[in-house]
């Protein structure tokens, strides 16, 4: 069993910033790509920002040069950094992790609880 732990969400004016943070403990042989998805009141789930093994990311459009996202190999956690927030970024945000529990197995999905972004004046 893997289990993620998320932090950092709050209450934020348009402008401003914040950080998220997501830990993976458990059976953990490798971890494939770290995620961060997102989703607003009335809409799909939707990714905003991945980063692979090798430290490849990707971004949605929405938020690239404005979010950044990183992740520590040696202590299994990701984070993102996100400025310049708008009150468009308001959402529940959901650390993704894919990962294996041992050699040559099959890779394995895990989600965290949800942290809460609110952006607003």
């Amino acid at each position: 069993q893997v289990q993620l732990v998320e932090s950092g969400g709050g209450l934020v004016q348009p402008g401003g910033s914040l950080r998220l943070s997501c830990a993976a403990s458990g059976i953990i042989f490798s971890i494939n790509s770290m995620g961060w998805y997102r989703q607003a009141p009335g809409k799909q789930r939707e990714l905003v920002a991945i980063v692979t093994k090798g430290g490849s990311t990707d971004y949605a459009d929405s938020v690239k040069g404005r979010f950044t996202i990183s992740r520590d190999n040696a202590k299994n956690t990701v984070s993102l950094q996100m400025n310049s927030l708008k009150t468009d970024d308001t959402a529940v945000y959901y650390c993704n992790v894919i990962y294996m529990s041992m050699p040559l197995g099959r890779a394995n999905a895990v989600w965290g609880q949800g942290t809460q972004v609110t952006v607003s004046s």
